[in-house]
C-alpha cells in the first residue's frame, strides 16, 4: 500500500452515510435508470446513463483574474519563506500537515481539507507575530509507482516526477502559503542518505537485526507486503492472493522502547481516541508464563515444554486444552502420524490469512487435533493439543492455554469441536451464570484446588488467585511473572525496487553484514529496465548484478548489496525533522535549528496514520533523541485529525428479479436485490426521506459514498476552482462543518459561498460598472466610525479569534457572514472598519483578501499585518434579550439595557402592552429575578 499519509484517500472505501434532511437542488433532466426493464418513463435526453453536469464559471466577482495575480506576486516576492532562528526574534510556530504520496490520479476536493486548515492557521500564526514553518513535501516511494512501471515499461522516477509535478501546480493553485525552499521528496539521494545514515546507527545499537520471520507474501506483486495491505487473504492492490512464508527480513526493535511509547502518551495534546488506539497497538499487559509438559506416546512427560503468556494465571485449573499457532516452531514435532496430513493441509489453509483476519473475534473459529497432549500442571490432568489460526505466532510464546468457561474465543471453539469446559470463576454479583454462557469477569475462584499440586485458591479473588498462582509457578519452577505486549519488532524490508536501498553489504565467505561507511553515504538506486518480481523471492534489485556485486571498501573482499529495500514507511519517519533544515549536507538536521524548530506544534492528517505512521515515527524520534540528534522527547505536541470528505449523495432504487422497484423499507436483505442509479431530477424529498418523483410509493437509498474513481464520484479541485475559484473552494470546505467531522461534498454549497466572496467584494468595491469591470479603489470612506460599526467589528474580531484558536473554523466563517449582512446596511462604510475586517478575512480567502487590501492603497502584502484585537469597550451589549415569565411559563421577552435591576426589569414589563392580558386585575404575589437571565413574576390564580 503507498504509504500516502496526508489525506483521507486511504481511508476504507466501504464508509457510507445515510442522508436524513439535506436539501438536493435537482440537476438538469438525465434518464432515471439504464436497466432495459425500467417501468418508469425517462425525462429528458443525455442518451444511455446521462451525461455530465454543464458547468458555468460564476462571474459574482473577478477571482479568475486575481488569484493567479497573487499567486505570482507570492512567488516572485518569496512571501512565505521562513526565517531560521538565527534571522530572527520571533517566537516559532510549526504546522505541518501529512504529506502526501503523489499518484497519477492528482488531488480531489477530499485532499484540500486538511491543507487549508493548516494554511489558515499558519496565515493566523503569521499575523499575530510567530516565525511560522509551514513546508510541504513528497513521500514517494513505494509499491503504487513501482506497479505502474511493471504495468507501462516507465521507470518509477519518471512517474514520480510528473506526479509530483502535477500536485505541486495543484496546491499551488489553491494559494497555500508553504515555504517551497524547503520542499523535499523521500525520493531524493539527498533526502535518503540521511535515511541510511539513521538505519546504520540503529544497526549500531543493536536495534536492527535479520531474523526468519513469517511474512505477508504476494507472488504476483513479487514483494512483502504488511497487514494492513492484505484484505480478506488478497493484497489491496491488485486483489492478488496472499501467503504466509518465513523469509529473512530486517527487523527493528521498537518493541524496546514499548514502554517510553506508552507512558510519553499522557503529555500529548492528541484526541483520546487516537491515543487509546496506540495503547492497545502496544498492549502492555501483566501476566504469567509458564510451561506444560508434553506428554509421549505412553502418557508419560518427556523432554519437550510447551510455554505459554497468560493474564489471568487465576484460571489455571480451568486449562482443558492448549493452542498453538500453525507457524508454531514445534508443530512438526507434537503431530502424531494419524494426523500429520490434517494439520498440514490446516497450515497450508491458514498462510492464506493475515493476523487481522485471524484474530477478528467475530470470525468463525477453526483448527486441528495435533494428536498430542499435554500435562496440567496444576490439574495433573491430560489436555489434549490444538492448531488454530486464531493464535499467532508472533504473538507471546505462539501458544495458550485454553480456559474455555472465561474467555470468548476458547469457549466458541471448545463449543465447535466439543472440548470440556470447566468453570473456575464465581461472579462478584453472586448470581452463577449459565452453563451454556462464558463469564470474562472477575469474582471468586472456584473448582481450584488440588492435592497433588498443593495449590489451594478456592475463595480467593481474582486478583488474589493470580498473586498465589505466580507464588506458585515460581516456586515449583513451572513459570513466572512476567509483562508482555502485543507491539511486535517492526519487519522493516520489501521485495521492491522502488524504496530506500539498505547501507549495508555481506561478505561473500562468510555472509558477514558489514555496514557501508557514512562517508559512502548515500547508496543510490541502479538504473534497471526490469522491476518485474524475480518469481522466487528475490527482489527486482537482485537482477543489477554489476550493483550487487561489489569489493568491501573496507578489507576489498568480495561482497553483495542487500537488495531488499525499506519500506515507504522508513522516509515519512523524520520527515519533519528534514523541514527544518533541508539543504544540510553535513547532518540530517543542525541542533540549534531543531532546538528552536522542535517539536511540530500542530500536525493535521488523516485518522487511518494513527497508528503506524504515528508509532514508528515516535520511535525513529526517541532513538534521535537518544543519540543527541533531537531535542525533545515526542515529534508531534499536538495532533488534530481531519475528517473525510464524502462524494455526492447518491439515490439508488432496489429491484427484484422480475424487475419491478421494491421500496427501501420493505427490503431486509439487500443482496437479494439489484441496485440502480436514480437521477437527481427524478428524485423527490417527503418528509425524512426521498422517493421517486413519477411513483412516490417507492422510497430510495440516499447514501453518501467514499471518493473513488471506481464509483466516478470524484470532485477534481482544478473544476471547482476554474469555476468558481480557489477561496471559494478554500472557504466552503471549512465551512461544511466541523473540521474533525465526516462531511459531504455539495457542489450548491460551493455555490454558496462564492456568493458570499461576491456581497464581500461588492461591499468593499461595489457593483460592477456597466461593461462589466469595476472602478479602482474601493468605495470605503475615512470617516470616523459609529459606535454601532464598532461595535459589529469587534465582536467579529472576537468570534473569529476564539473559533480559529479553537479550529471551529466553520463558525469563525459563519462570523464573517454575519458581519458582512449587517455591514450592508450601513449607510457609510467606515476604511478603518473594512480593513480590519479584510484581515479576519485573509487566513481563510487570501487571495480576495490581498486584492481588497491593495485596492485600499496599501502596496505590501497583508500576510505580516498584525493580526486585529477586539476592545473590551465594544465586546458588552447595551442591551440583552429577558425572557419574562407569568407563574413559571414563558410568555415572552423583553430588550432591556444592561445591568438592569429587578425594578428597571419589572417595569419595563409593566409598560409592554404584550403583558396586559397576564398581569391586568391580578395581584403580584412575589417577583423572581435572576439578572441577565429571567424574570419571574408571580400572580394569584382566578
Amino acid at each position: 500500500m503507498a504509504m500516502a499519509i496526508a489525506t483521507p484517500l486511504h481511508l476504507p472505501s466501504h464508509i457510507y452515510i445515510f442522508i436524513r434532511s439535506p436539501s438536493p437542488k435537482f440537476s438538469s433532466p438525465m434518464c432515471l435508470m439504464r436497466n432495459k426493464r425500467c417501468k418508469l418513463k425517462c425525462v429528458g435526453g443525455g442518451g444511455e446513463g446521462g451525461g455530465e453536469k454543464k458547468r458555468k464559471k460564476s462571474s459574482a466577482y473577478p477571482f479568475d483574474e486575481i488569484e493567479g495575480r497573487w499567486q505570482q506576486y507570492w512567488e516572485e516576492n518569496h512571501t512565505f519563506r521562513t526565517l531560521d532562528p538565527d534571522e530572527t526574534q520571533k517566537p516559532k510556530f510549526y504546522v505541518l500537515d501529512m504529506f502526501p504520496y503523489p499518484s497519477g490520479a492528482g488531488l480531489h476536493v477530499g485532499h484540500p481539507e486538511g491543507y487549508t486548515a493548516t494554511d489558515i492557521l499558519a496565515r493566523y500564526k503569521r499575523m499575530q507575530g510567530f516565525n511560522v514553518l509551514h513546508p510541504m513535501g513528497w513521500d514517494a516511494f513505494g509499491l503504487p509507482a513501482e506497479q505502474y512501471a511493471i504495468e507501462t515499461g516507465t521507470h518509477p522516477k519518471v512517474t514520480t516526477m510528473r506526479n509530483i509535478n502535477r500536485f505541486r501546480t495543484q496546491l499551488k493553485s489553491l494559494g497555500f502559503s508553504y515555504d517551497w525552499h524547503r520542499e523535499i521528496s523521500t525520493t531524493e539521494p539527498d533526502y535518503y542518505k540521511w535515511t541510511q545514515w539513521i538505519f546504520l546507527q540503529l544497526l549500531k545499537m543493536g536495534l536492527a537485526y535479520q531474523a526468519e520471520v513469517p511474512v505477508n507474501w504476494c507472488p504476483a506483486l513479487g514483494t512483502v507486503l504488511a497487514n494492513e495491505e492484505v484484505i480478506d487473504g488478497v493484497s489491496e492492490r491488485g486483489g492478488h492472493p496472499v501467503v504466509r512464508k518465513p523469509m529473512r527480513q530486517w527487523v527493528l526493535k521498537i518493541t524496546k522502547y514499548a514502554d517510553r511509547l506508552l507512558e510519553d502518551l499522557d503529555g500529548l495534546d492528541w484526541p483520546e481516541s487516537i491515543k487509546e488506539m496506540q495503547r492497545n497497538w502496544i498492549g502492555r499487559s501483566e501476566g504469567a508464563e509458564l510451561y506444560f509438559f508434553v506428554l509421549d506416546n505412553d502418557g508419560q512427560e518427556g523432554d519437550s515444554k510447551l510455554f505459554v503468556y497468560t493474564t489471568r494465571p487465576d484460571t489455571i485449573f480451568g486449562v482443558t486444552y492448549l493452542v498453538i499457532a500453525p507457524e508454531h516452531p514445534l508443530l512438526a514435532s507434537l503431530t502424531s502420524d494419524s494426523q500429520n496430513v490434517h494439520v498440514e493441509n490446516y497450515c497450508d489453509y491458514a498462510s492464506r490469512k493475515s493476523d487481522l483476519e485471524r484474530t477478528e473475534l467475530q470470525k468463525d473459529k477453526s483448527g486441528v487435533f495435533t494428536g498430542a497432549y499435554a500435562r496440567n500442571v496444576a490439574t495433573g490432568k491430560a489436555i489434549p493439543i490444538w492448531v488454530a489460526d486464531y493464535v499467532l505466532g508472533s504473538y507471546g510464546t505462539g501458544a495458550i492455554m485454553a480456559v474455555p468457561a472465561h474467555d470468548a474465543r476458547d469457549y466458541d471453539f471448545a463449543i465447535k469441536y466439543n472440548l470440556p469446559i470447566q468453570k473456575v470463576v464465581f461472579p462478584k454479583d453472586g448470581f452463577e451464570c449459565a452453563a451454556e454462557k462464558v463469564y470474562t469477569g472477575e469474582g471468586f475462584l472456584v473448582n481450584s484446588s488440588s492435592e497433588g499440586s498443593q495449590l489451594d485458591m478456592n475463595g480467593l479473588s481474582t486478583a488474589e488467585a493470580s498473586a498465589k498462582a505466580i507464588v506458585w509457578l515460581e516456586k515449583t519452577g513451572y513459570g513466572k511473572k512476567k509483562v508482555n505486549y502485543k507491539l511486535r519488532d517492526w519487519l522493516f524490508a520489501r521485495q521492491r525496487y522502488w524504496g530506500e536501498p539498505f547501507p549495508v553489504i555481506f561478505l561473500q565467505d562468510t555472509g558477514e553484514v558489514v555496514p557501508i561507511p557514512e562517508s559512502e553515504l548515500p547508496v543510490t538506486l541502479p538504473e534497471i529496465e526490469d522491476f518485474t518480481p524475480t518469481g522466487t523471492g528475490e527482489p527486482p534489485l537482485a537482477k543489477s548484478t554489476y550493483w550487487v556485486n561489489i569489493m568491501d571498501p573496507i578489507s576489498g573482499r568480495p561482497a553483495q548489496r542487500e537488495t531488499n529495500t525499506m519500506p515507504q514507511w522508513a522516509g515519512s519517519c523524520w520527515y519533519y525533522l528534514r523541514f527544518m533544515d533541508p539543504k544540510n549536507s553535513q547532518a540530517l538536521v543542525d541542533k540549534s535549528k531543531e532546538r528552536y524548530w522542535g517539536p511540530v506544534d500542530v500536525y493535521v492528517g488523516g485518522a487511518e496514520h494513527s497508528v503506524l505512521h504515528l508509532l514508528y515515527s515516535r520511535f525513529w524520534h526517541k532513538v534521535l533523541y537518544d543519540i543527541g540528534i533531537v531535542s525533545t522527547k515526542e515529534p508531534f505536541q499536538c495532533l488534530i485529525n481531519q475528517g473525510m470528505i464524502l462524494g455526492e449523495v447518491e439515490y439508488t432504487a432496489f429491484v427484484d428479479k422480475e424487475g419491478n422497484m421494491v421500496s427501501a423499507n420493505l427490503v431486509d436483505d439487500e443482496s437479494s436485490y439489484h441496485q440502480e442509479k436514480v437521477q437527481e431530477n427524478n428524485v423527490l424529498k417527503s418528509g425524512d426521506v426521498y422517493v421517486l418523483k413519477n411513483d412516490q410509493s417507492i422510497r430510495l437509498n440516499a447514501r453518501a459514498y467514499k471518493m473513488s474513481k471506481s464509483r466516478g464520484n470524484v470532485i477534481n479541485p482544478d473544476d471547482i476552482v476554474d469555476d468558481y475559484g480557489a477561496d471559494s473552494l478554500r472557504l466552503y470546505e471549512m465551512f461544511m462543518g466541523p473540521l474533525r467531522d465526516t462531511k459531504i461534498w455539495n457542489t450548491n454549497g460551493v455555490e454558496g459561498v462564492h456568493r458570499f466572496l461576491g456581497r464581500t467584494w461588492r461591499l468593499l468595491v461595489g457593483p460592477p460598472l456597466t461593461d462589466g469591470s469595476y472602478k479602482e479603489g474601493t468605495i470605503t470612506v475615512d470617516v470616523e466610525p459609529s459606535h454601532d460599526q464598532l461595535r459589529c467589528l469587534h465582536q467579529c474580531i472576537q468570534r473569529v479569534f476564539e473559533e480559529i484558536e479553537g479550529i471551529r473554523y466553520n463558525t469563525a466563517i459563519a462570523a464573517m457572514m454575519e458581519f458582512v449582512n449587517t455591514a450592508y446596511k450601513w449607510e457609510n462604510r467606515p476604511k478603518s472598519v473594512l480593513e480590519k475586517f479584510v484581515l479576519l478575512l485573509s487566513p481563510c480567502a487570501p487571495h480576495i483578501a490581498e486584492e481588497l487590501w491593495q485596492r485600499m492603497g496599501h502596496t505590501d502584502s497583508l500576510a505580516y499585518e498584525p493580526w486585529p484585537k477586539a476592545e473590551e469597550q465594544y465586546l458588552k451589549e447595551d442591551m440583552i434579550v429577558l425572557p419574562v415569565q407569568i407563574n413559571g411559563k414563558t410568555r415572552g421577552k423583553l430588550n432591556i439595557p444592561t445591568g438592569s435591576d429587578e425594578v428597571e426589569a419589572f417595569s419595563a414589563v409593566i409598560q409592554d402592552k404584550h403583558f396586559d392580558k397576564y398581569l391586568s386585575g391580578k395581584s403580584i404575589r412575589k417577583r423572581i429575578y435572576v439578572p441577565g437571565r429571567i424574570l419571574n413574576i408571580i400572580v394569584e390564580q382566578r
